[in-house]
């Protein structure tokens, strides 16, 4: 691999791009620049922010084309820091572009869905778990305004699992992967590795697959689902699925790329298997998943942590859970309000 500022080259027609994710850890997503017969398609975008949409043309004017030149865009997930300036690019270009159903219904209805309804469903949500009223206080006061992230671009063309992308010259395969989102998907492309490193092919792994850090697996918010979906269940699945691709080299949309993909997933793996063991040995007295939450391991204690990231560790605890039930470990307390889960 050869760098040159924030443009490196993959080798066999594949280049990457750090866009910068405004006031956020992870720093940069890895937009990949793939050459085909018809012109460069790109994996992700990064976040609809002026410094990135300025670092993603200069990056592309660093790999020797033009923004206007972009044939297509696939979008492993919805998440704003992949899908943000997918709209952009079409403009830009008229490009495609391409997602997994899944995930192109929650697109439908984040544009569809007035800031207010979200307000009141998280605000339900969280009360049924069991947060405190402090937490929910500044919610209940929060006026509606519109957020990055929730008019993003309607894709026009289906990631269908399974089958090769509409590539010319390429051949790129997708692999459906939920449980970071329900639409996530992988993309395998299948051809020599240019550095004839041993395995098959390469693999693009959005936030599904990444070296050194764990992605998020939360719920799955949808206001209008009543579904009780297991997306840790769906995480682990498709992690086993990955792992059996074996292939030579994966290129996530965060961090650097890295080889051995099955010993990072067994990593994974064996991660969720003693945070469920962790939670169970919790679970000796009924607790809500905002108490699960206060009490699991996280990156740093639980009084340091901001206000929007506990909305995500009580969803990411409360998937945890939901496996727990599944697996028929723990079980929903009948009539606790708020709901509160014991071990079996």
């Amino acid at each position: 691999m050869t760098s040159t500022g924030l443009v490196h080259d993959h080798g066999g027609g594949v280049r990457s791009i750090e866009v910068p994710i405004p006031d956020n850890p992870l720093g940069t997503t890895l937009v990949y620049v793939v050459d085909t017969d018809r012109g460069p398609v790109l994996v992700d975008t990064g976040w609809d922010d002026p410094a990135s949409w300025d670092t993603l043309v200069a990056g592309l004017d660093a790999c020797g084309t033009q923004v206007g030149e972009v044939h297509g865009v696939i979008i492993t997930h919805h998440h704003p820091d992949h899908h943000g300036l997918s709209g952009r690019v079409r403009e830009a270009s008229g490009a495609w572009l391409a997602m997994h159903a899944a995930d192109t219904a929650i697109v439908r209805r984040a544009r569809s869905t007035e800031p207010g309804r979200w307000l009141r469903y998280m605000t339900a949500k969280l009360a049924a778990a069991g947060a405190p009223e402090e937490h929910l206080a500044p919610l209940r006061a929060a006026r509606p305004r519109s957020v990055p992230g929730l008019a993003p671009a309607l894709p026009d063309r289906e990631i269908v699992p399974g089958e090769l992308l509409d590539l010319a010259g390429r051949r790129l395969r997708a692999i459906w992967t939920p449980g970071h989102t329900p639409g996530h998907v992988c993309l395998h492309l299948e051809e020599e590795h240019p550095a004839r490193l041993p395995g098959h092919g390469r693999l693009f792994s959005g936030d599904h697959l990444l070296p050194e850090i764990t992605p998020h697996i939360g719920l799955y918010e949808d206001p209008d689902d009543t579904t009780i979906a297991d997306p840790l269940g769906d995480y682990l699945d498709s992690l086993e699925r990955v792992g059996r691709l074996a292939p030579a080299e994966v290129l996530p949309a965060h961090q650097h790329t890295f080889t051995d993909a099955p010993g990072r997933v067994r990593e994974l793996l064996t991660h969720h298997e003693d945070r469920l063991t962790g939670l169970l040995a919790l679970l000796s007295e009924p607790l809500t998943a905002w108490q699960v939450a206060e009490r699991m391991e996280w990156n740093r204690p639980w009084a340091q942590i901001p206000f929007p990231s506990r909305n995500i560790a009580v969803s990411e605890a409360e998937a945890h859970l939901r496996r727990l039930v599944k697996l028929g470990q723990a079980e929903l307390v009948t009539g606790s309000e708020p709901v509160t889960y014991v071990a079996v």
